[in-house]
């Protein structure tokens, strides 16, 4: 005897292996119910099916290996297999990776996906696709942003701007716990929408996008949404490729923002990050627009920041350049009265009385933030023996203590010139970590006293990142002299650097031998290699430009 199972096994061996004109006119007739309620026939439940190639995406199996592997071969058979990526532009100015709410960058992210969905229901033909994928990955990938069997639906974003998305509710559990209690746990609801007004439908997309998909989509402009969607819905792996995206576009520009962001979110690592470059490069981070846009918190944070690397003066300026902003974001008139009202107790925590007297007077004095009281009182700390008490901040910042890296063993000297005339003394370096380099050590006259002037410049593959015109005195001894840029200059790891100088003055002059082409200077490895920027000599072996001053 044969089985109820086994007979439907071969009724259906027998629907397979039919003609496509029997089988097509077995699919399109009306099933007819038989008087007990069951068909004589099994309904034919498989076709045979194509289905059309579309461009492989890349996926995300881990965060950063990348590793390319066959795509669709155009034939309608997927034959690729997943890839790791992690996309978009790494911009480092602040309205770039600082306005996460970009209409034009988050809008054009919607439709973007929005068209994958359309796509993704146009390619859903028939029940037998998921034979068409090899891992479960690219068959949950299909579903991303698709109707095909959504058991839920998000109202994503604020009031006029709200996204409805679709949503399965298994696999959303398995990506996030939050969806899991949201959807399986015990106080769970068996709700069809659900309204999500705090998240932008861009960055909710694209965390859907890496729980789907494996796959993380980033860029500059909702980076910052996307860790808030990530934190909310905890899914770390997301949130801390978010973090280092954030990180790699750090700079002097959006370091403010950064951290003001850094601190709401929890991310430690990310919070060290911003004040190694606001302290190294406080004037620039200070004086950039996104230091307008921070909270009241972090404005004091800053402001009492110990190491700040930068004159007082810029501080005062950038905090009233602050309470000009957040007059306009309380829509209040923009008055003297009303700057000194929202900056409140946190213009004491400008160290004015460690101005230089010329910048009091031209400056803060002349301001009308300070009262009348207050600016006498600070007049009278400067010049009078039995100086007031203040309520403001009297000792000067440490700031930042520069390092030196040395990369010579010795020094000399020749009888004959070193004949800068106009050439370039050039060194290519490289570091293992994060630095700002300050400036450059050079060697002066071995014949006396004597004053030099100097061109210096820091590039990276060709590109001119910082310069200064300078002049520097040299007392005749073998000792190096700094040279400063006009502003710090930040070195990310792992990338080589062109540091060179031209310098005009005493050909005599003390150049360096026995130099090393690796130096541990404290946490930081430099490598040096020749450069072929260099003209008069300098190489690893010897030369010019003994020493990088640097921030760490």
């Amino acid at each position: 005897m044969v089985d109820a199972k086994g007979r439907n096994m071969k009724c259906l061996t027998f629907l397979l292996m039919l003609p496509e004109s029997v089988k097509s006119r077995s699919s399109k007739s009306p099933k007819t119910a038989s008087p007990s309620g069951s068909s004589k026939l099994p309904p034919v439940c498989y076709e045979i099916i194509t289905l059309k190639g579309k461009k492989k995406k890349k996926m995300a199996a881990d965060l950063f290996p990348a590793k390319k592997s066959p795509s669709d071969g155009g034939d309608g058979s997927v034959t690729g297999t997943t890839v790791t990526t992690v996309t978009g532009s790494t911009s480092s100015s602040s309205d770039s990776s600082s306005s996460s709410s970009s209409s034009s960058g988050s809008g054009s992210t919607v439709q973007q996906y929005h068209q994958q969905n359309l796509n993704n229901n146009n390619t859903i033909q028939n029940c037998n696709w998921q034979g068409l994928y090899s891992t479960i990955r690219e068959r949950n990938s299909v579903m991303f942003n698709n109707e095909l069997m959504a058991d839920v639906h998000f109202l994503v974003g604020q009031p006029g701007g709200t996204e409805r998305l679709p949503g399965h509710r298994y696999v959303l559990a398995v990506g996030s716990s939050v969806f899991h209690a949201m959807f399986y746990g015990e106080l769970a609801e068996n709700k069809g929408e659900i309204r999500i007004p705090d998240v932008e439908p861009a960055a909710f997309l694209a965390m859907l996008k890496y729980i789907y998909c494996d796959e993380i989509d980033l860029s500059a402009d909702t980076v910052l949404a996307t860790l808030y969607a990530a934190k909310k819905y905890i899914v770390p792996h997301l949130a801390r490729a978010c973090v280092n995206f954030l990180e790699t576009s750090l700079s002097a520009k959006n370091a403010c923002v950064l951290l003001s962001q850094s601190c709401l979110f929890e991310e430690p690592e990310l919070t060290q990050r911003c004040w190694e470059v606001i302290d190294a490069q406080a004037e620039l981070a200070l004086r950039s627009e996104g230091f307008c846009d921070i909270d009241a918190q972090t404005l004091e944070s800053i402001l009492q920041r110990e190491t700040l690397n930068t004159k007082e003066l810029v501080v005062f300026e950038a905090a009233l350049s602050w309470a000009e902003a957040e007059c306009q974001r309380k829509e209040i008139t923009l008055s003297i009265d009303n700057k000194r009202k929202v900056l409140g107790e946190a213009v004491y925590l400008i160290r004015i009385p460690t101005m230089a007297l010329d910048d009091f007077a031209n400056g803060a004095a002349q301001s009308g933030v300070l009262t009348l009281h207050e600016t006498n009182d600070i007049f009278l700390w400067y010049t009078a023996a039995n100086k007031p008490e203040l309520q403001f901040a009297s000792e000067p910042r440490k700031g930042l203590s520069p390092q030196r890296c040395h990369r010579f063993q010795s020094c000399a000297y020749r009888s004959n010139q070193w004949r800068y005339r106009g050439r370039c003394d050039s060194i290519q370096f490289a570091v293992d970590k994060r630095v700002f380099i300050a400036g450059f050590g050079l060697y002066g006259s071995s014949c006396g006293s004597a004053e030099y002037s100097a061109r210096i410049e820091l590039k990276r593959q060709g590109v001119l990142l910082g310069q200064n015109h300078t002049k520097y005195f040299s007392d005749g001894s073998s000792n190096t002299f700094p040279v400063w840029f006009e502003y710090p200059v930040q070195i990310e790891p792992d990338t080589f650097y062109t540091a060179s100088v031209v310098l005009d003055g005493s050909e005599l002059s003390y150049f360096g031998q026995e130099g090393v082409t690796e130096v541990q200077c404290g946490r930081v490895t430099y490598q040096f290699q020749c450069s072929s920027d260099s003209t008069n000599g300098t190489g690893v072996q010897g030369g010019q430009i003994p020493e990088l001053i640097f921030y760490a």
